[in-house]
């Protein structure tokens, strides 16, 4: 990434960073790109000197949008505890829209779980906001993020949901050779090797 996005062109991507949810997380990326806006990430590379909230404080301040997954709800077999990255980071983008300035107050986000009410039963509170369910499928998170994104900025030439399922399968399929030829691994791609391959492909089938 060279520089700082536009703000509205910024789309903050809160997320589980498993290796279960890895698939899930490069068809937002995809889906984030191929809908012409710019994915953002706390995988993103650090200032200097800058601790992980100050981090989030930071990405979240230069974006309008954010999609938030809050479906990891298990309990870590380690600590038995359950993980609570991604409520707290929707915590402060939600601050943001009400405490922050004009800007910020125009934020838009997508809450996305596996089931559509199971929000319910964990997080009441976000009740009016409709999240968007899943169900751990690709196809099903691209054409969430995709009717969202072009709600919030109508695009024409950005194709429907099912159309850019199949072009994310083509991608997937042409993956590991724009990898073998920038000497990466398929399946150790770092954040920025993500959104700068799927880039490739975007230059090489434009929409």
């Amino acid at each position: 990434m060279h520089g700082v996005p536009r703000y509205d062109d910024s789309v903050f991507i809160n997320c589980p960073f498993t290796e279960d949810y890895r698939d899930l997380l490069r068809a937002l990326v995809f889906a984030v790109l191929d809908c012409g806006f710019v994915p953002r990430s706390a995988l993103e590379k650090s200032e200097s000197g800058e601790t992980r909230i100050e981090k989030l404080y930071r990405i979240i301040g230069q974006c309008r949008y954010g999609i938030h997954d809050i479906s990891a709800t298990e309990l870590d077999s380690a600590n038995h505890l359950p993980r609570f990255n991604m409520p707290l980071e929707l915590g402060i983008f939600l601050g943001a829209t009400k405490f922050g300035s004009k800007k910020h107050r125009s934020k838009s986000f997508l809450v996305l779980d596996r089931e559509r009410y199971r929000y319910q039963r964990f997080c009441s509170d976000l009740g009016g906001h409709d999240p968007k369910a899943h169900d751990g499928k690709q196809e099903n998170a691209i054409r969430s993020v995709r009717n969202w994104l072009t709600s919030e900025r109508p695009e024409p030439s950005v194709p429907g949901g099912r159309a850019i399922w199949n072009r994310f399968g083509k991608f997937t399929s042409d993956l590991p050779v724009i990898c073998d030829a920038k000497q990466v691994e398929p399946d150790a791609l770092e954040f920025h090797d993500l959104t700068t391959v799927i880039e490739i492909w975007l230059l090489d089938n434009p929409r």
